[in-house]
């Protein structure tokens, strides 16, 4: 692949990326979308819940195993590695796309508050979840985890290299603040339909095993240093340091 080429690519996956971010925000919070998790049910509850499931499962499928570092190991003997992490990106969106385009809204309410302090409260933490997990990617090279870095390196013929392990301000009192913000956001609404919350039970259980596989994969890749880290700092409860 030219360094022209991929340097396109990888921009055109960033751009891609960028625009279903933004999109996934209006999804969860029902704003201004054609469907959104709270929407009225269009099909039966079973075809619904079935489908979900499945749109669930194909995006924790694609975003665990790409991610692995075997997987990576096999995928760059086809793809190459300067847009590997570039790909990565494109497949995590066009999974999250096709859940979006053919989620089926389930109907019932499980909660609604009606307290406007409550509500501009939750409304806050919403905000503030979609926040931090923007800000955790630009503490820990955002352009990197997103492909960008690398084909602005081989543009310039500059061997890459990966960033180094740095612990900046949310890293300092929890692991994966990146992680702890789709949690908040998920969450916080101040009206949880029934399908909401099972997107927020499936997405907190995949996040929760899946950081079992990255944890693993950090220590095996850092080393002590990760490690030290670890017993430190808790992984998703911003609770003081342990001892």
């Amino acid at each position: 692949m030219s360094r022209l080429l991929a340097l396109l690519y990888g921009i055109l996956c960033y751009l891609i990326f960028f625009a279903t971010f933004l999109y996934a925000i209006a999804f969860v919070g029902g704003l201004g979308v054609p469907v959104s998790l709270d929407s009225d049910p269009s099909v039966a509850f079973g075809e619904a819940l079935l489908v979900d499931a499945i749109l669930l499962g194909v995006f924790a499928v694609q975003h665990s195993v790409m991610a692995r570092p075997a997987f990576k190991r096999w995928w760059t003997r086809i793809v190459p590695a300067v847009v590997e992490r570039s790909t990565y990106v494109l497949f995590s969106s066009l999974a999250l796309i096709l859940l979006f385009w053919q989620w089926r809204p389930l109907g019932g309410m499980v909660w609604q508050v009606e307290s406007p302090v409550a509500r501009d409260v939750l409304r806050a933490l919403f905000v503030l979840g979609w926040a931090t997990v923007l800000i955790g990617t630009f503490l820990i090279s955002h352009f990197d985890l997103f492909g960008l870095r690398q084909v602005w390196l081989n543009w310039h013929r500059t061997p890459y290299t990966p960033p180094g392990f740095v612990t900046p301000f949310f890293y300092r009192v929890v692991r994966h603040p990146i992680m702890l913000g789709f949690i908040i956001a998920f969450w916080a609404t101040p009206r949880m339909t029934l399908a909401h919350l099972v997107f927020a039970i499936a997405t907190t259980a995949y996040i929760l095993v899946a950081l079992q596989f990255e944890e693993h994969d950090l220590a095996a890749s850092l080393g002590e240093p990760y490690r030290d880290y670890q017993r430190r700092v808790r992984m998703l409860v911003p609770l003081p340091r342990k001892a």
